[in-house]
């Protein structure tokens, strides 16, 4: 039978829904006739009615028409179509006033209400009646999965509708976190407590879930679906409900954190022009230039003027990626954007590219910065951010570059991990050269670690909280200083302006940032709340897992005490003792040597001698 039903078009199924209608009027004439006992029983066995049923049921197919009750389909059956059913039930009513009128047997008023309750209880509950024998007929026919609708608002009752007649899913509970609902039936399906879950799953064999809750903010909907699975059901949200039979995953969109809320102070005042003149018609070669610095620098550089603008980067994609973007940005200022595809360790292409451009400037950015892969692999850690730095220097004093900008880092000063001793034996060697260059001016910039970039803590926090949690922090003592990629930038270019003779200039950054702090102010930013002692029933946990190697509690800014001012009041200028030339040279021989030979303890070895404050890891695990 139910075969027989889905062969029927459209139209052959509102003709059915038509004739049933029209069907019953002559039914609920006779029946309202008896109920009431007035002159419409007479009416109803006097020979005219036959006479005149025709033009009743006629009248009843017009008004039915006009009011699209045929067009209604089953699964629709609620709410408007209700109340559509109801006022053609008195219009009938109406007409049969009339006719009664016309027979000369009036009908009172009481009757015709209860003419018109017939009808519409008749109509309406033939509907229902087709409905659940359809739904019946399709619980027969295949095998239905039962669902359970996360969400008993208006959202929640329009799919528990649609999903009516799926011959794949079946509504067999809503559930709801509002007390006044729960207990409730909506749409043919109990309402029941999110504590209920785990009993409907058992009791019903619920194998899906649908989120209906579209206002809900969507880190509390992944909250949501995260706890649905552990109890091992599927879930599909409200945007993908049209694939429900299908395998459409859940999609969440996180809104990103503005990285400034986090820093805890005022921005630094960014006035490019206090350094704009040294960067304006000039040659400027940026290293790194695809990565979250070098791609800024290239930007705020571009903003001064330059003739040409040198972008080296080692990364094919990241150099077209900034390429593309800044080709359209330099052409009304009239740079020339340059992309080179290479690395600063290779010497015969350094000398080549300074000596064709005639470069004037060059932002060194190009590092390895991740700490644990760097830990891993002391071998190409060195070998580009110690011996690439040395070739670029050494290559720019001999080419006659105005000035070379190293981009350092907070992790340089008495390091614990092999990427802050490589960063600091880089600011030692440019310290070096700047003692014995009378052309270049030799300058490091030093800052804390970067919000949003590749490496930061900030994008790692927002997709575990995108997850659900949990939020990983090392330790709940770990603090760390902090600033946006712009700030970071903008000092590395007031720094370029300022450099005259080896300088580490460093920004007043304010008091540094606990961690754990960053990671509540980010859950609660995202409208969740901390899961803790004090809050058990919290959104998201912050999971402690323990420094990693390498790592420390705290980051300092300055190896020493002395500090000096600049013409900017946030930079400060550090007086820090560097190696002597041979000391250097000694260093660069041996590293060299064990960078080529692949010995990574004797590159560890050769750091803990020259770096101050340097211990291997094995050491600290000793003491």
């Amino acid at each position: 039978m139910l075969r027989i039903l889905k062969s029927l078009s459209r139209r052959q199924k509102q003709a059915a829904f038509l004739a049933t209608d029209l069907l019953l009027v002559p039914v609920a004439v006779i029946t309202s006739a008896a109920i009431s006992g007035n002159g419409a029983v007479r009416f109803a066995v006097m020979p005219e009615f036959w006479l005149y049923i025709p033009f009743l049921i006629s009248t009843a197919a017009v008004i039915a028409l006009v009011l699209g009750i045929p067009r209604i389909r089953l699964n629709d059956y609620q709410g408007d179509a209700v109340l559509r059913t109801a006022v053609f039930a008195v219009c009938l009513a109406l007409a049969l006033a009339g006719l009664c009128q016309i027979a000369a047997q009036p009908i009172t008023l009481r009757g015709q209400v209860i003419f018109a309750m017939t009808y519409f209880l008749l109509s309406a509950g033939s509907r229902l009646v087709m409905l659940r024998l359809l739904l019946w007929l399709h619980h027969r026919a295949g095998d239905r999965k039962p669902v359970v609708i996360y969400g008993a608002g208006v959202s929640g009752r329009q799919i528990a509708t649609a999903l009516r007649t799926s011959k794949r899913c079946e509504v067999v509970a809503f559930v709801d976190d509002s007390p006044s609902l729960q207990g409730m039936r909506v749409a043919g399906a109990r309402v029941h407590a999110p504590r209920d879950l785990p009993r409907l799953v058992a009791d019903k064999g619920v194998q899906r879930a649908i989120l209906a809750i579209p206002s809900l903010n969507p880190l509390k909907q992944a909250q949501i679906a995260r706890r649905l699975r552990h109890l091992g059901v599927e879930v599909q949200t409200l945007p993908s409900f049209a694939h429900v039979v299908g395998d459409a995953p859940l999609v969440d969109k996180l809104t990103p954190l503005q990285p400034d809320h986090l820093l805890g102070r005022a921005q630094l005042d960014r006035d490019i022009a206090i350094g704009g003149d040294s960067y304006a018609g000039k040659t400027v070669l940026i290293t790194g230039a695809g990565g979250s610095i070098g791609s800024e620098l290239c930007r705020q550089v571009l903003a001064c003027g330059p003739a040409r603008l040198i972008l080296f980067e080692l990364n094919e994609f990241a150099l077209y990626t900034i390429g593309m973007e800044l080709s359209s940005l330099g052409a009304p200022q009239r740079t020339e954007v340059i992309p080179v595809l290479g690395s600063v360790t290779d010497a015969r292409q350094v000398r080549h590219l300074l000596a064709t451009h005639r470069v004037d400037v060059i932002l060194h950015a190009a590092a390895y910065k991740h700490v644990p892969l760097v830990e891993q692999n002391p071998v190409s850690g060195v070998g580009n951010n110690v011996l690439g730095t040395h070739t670029l220097a050494q290559e720019a004093l001999r080419a006659g570059v105005r000035r070379f900008i190293l981009v350092s880092s907070d992790k340089a000063v008495r390091p614990s991990n092999v990427m802050g001793a490589t960063k600091r034996l880089a600011e030692m060697i440019v310290q070096d050269l700047a003692s014995r260059s009378t052309t270049t001016r030799f300058a490091m910039v030093r800052f804390g670690n970067v919000l949003g970039s590749s490496g930061s803590v900030v994008p790692l926090f927002q997709e575990q909280i995108a997850r659900g949690g949990p939020v990983t922090v090392t330790d709940a003592a770990v603090s760390r200083y902090f600033m946006t990629v712009q700030e970071a930038v903008h000092l590395v270019l007031l720094a370029g302006s300022f450099a005259r003779a080896g300088e580490v200039f460093v920004l007043d950054m304010g008091a540094p940032i606990p961690i754990r702090d960053m990671a509540r102010q980010m859950i609660e930013a995202s409208g969740q709340s901390v899961r803790d002692a004090a809050n058990p029933d919290g959104d998201i946990e912050i999971a402690f897992v323990g420094l990693r190697p390498g790592e420390k509690l705290h980051e300092e800014l300055l190896i020493g005490d002395g500090m000096t001012t600049t013409p900017h009041p946030k930079i400060l200028c550090a007086q820090e003792r560097g190696l002597s030339q041979i000391q250097i040279a000694a260093m660069i021989r041996d590293l060299r040597l064990a960078v080529e030979g692949g010995d990574a303890d004797a590159i560890r070895a050769l750091l803990s001698h020259s770096v101050e404050g340097y211990r291997t890891a094995m050491a600290q695990q000793v003491t």
